[in-house]
């Protein structure tokens, strides 16, 4: 995996597949997540002809932290340095849940990198109004403030793979939280509280696909709709009887859905 020192001093760790390939597809990975996290994708990506840049973002796994963290803008101002050295003019940009909302400030703060988007099981700003979402956000905002990181990393692996024979995945899914540094990890999640780019949303010109797992618990498919309904022209792909991690849960599918949109 190669790495890039940025001028702010923050490396960089990302996987390039497929360097020849006629058109980029840069992937974006969820909370606590690393590139890794894309490996049912990319073996889909290459053999159709895209390159796949996959970024650990900055403080997520080999990548080092920002300073401090405050929003979700500041996780991608590395993505134009990233490309001026791999000499990458335009991307198509993939992201799920927190790498969905860096993908859409991506669209909105740097448009010309933006080929297609795609919007994975995220939102534009979390719907507090919902009583119903209350418990599980106020569970998560104790546990890592009460309890610590291991605990919280064992709560959301539970709930994302709930599934005994996700055993496995729940594993994978520890070990990648428990490499972010505790501090950081809580910043990050004030960051995507706060993010809110809802009124922008009509600004989007590239051309956006949502794909949501039908019965995502952590970003409601409800809230989902905001993104379909705001950015002009965009569609929606449900996914039936798949969860937040629908890329690793229904791989074939979301990996049909991605490749129909990217190629049209």
């Amino acid at each position: 995996m190669p790495n890039l020192t940025l001028s702010h001093n923050v490396n960089i760790y990302y996987l390039d597949e497929n360097s020849s390939g006629h058109e980029t597809a840069l992937l974006l990975h969820g909370l606590g997540a690393d590139s890794a996290s894309w490996q049912l994708q990319i073996p889909a990506l290459t053999p159709a002809g895209f390159r796949v840049v996959a970024p650990d973002s900055p403080g997520f796994g080999r990548s080092s932290g920002l300073r401090k963290l405050n929003c979700i803008a500041e996780l991608i101002t590395f993505i134009p340095e990233l490309f001026d050295t791999l000499k990458i003019t335009a991307a198509h940009v993939v992201g799920i849940s927190m790498g969905g909302t860096q993908a859409l400030q991506l669209a909105l703060d740097f448009p010309k990198l933006v080929k297609k988007l795609v919007l994975v099981n995220t939102y534009a700003k979390l719907d507090f109004s919902n009583p119903r979402s209350w418990p599980y956000y106020l569970l998560r905002w104790t546990l890592i403030h009460t309890f610590g990181l291991s605990t919280q990393a064992k709560v959301v692996a539970k709930r994302i793979f709930p599934q005994p024979e996700q055993a496995e995945l729940r594993q994978m899914l520890i070990a990648q939280i428990l490499q972010v540094k505790p501090a950081y990890y809580r910043s990050a999640m004030r960051s995507l509280a706060t993010f809110n780019v809802s009124q922008r949303l009509s600004t989007i010109s590239a051309p956006t696909l949502i794909i949501t797992g039908e019965k995502d618990t952590t970003v409601s498919p409800s809230v989902q709709r905001m993104l379909v309904e705001r950015i002009p022209n965009a569609r929606q792909a449900v996914i039936q009887d798949a969860g937040h991690a629908v890329s690793v849960e229904q791989p074939e599918k979301f990996n049909r859905i991605l490749l129909d949109f990217l190629m049209e």
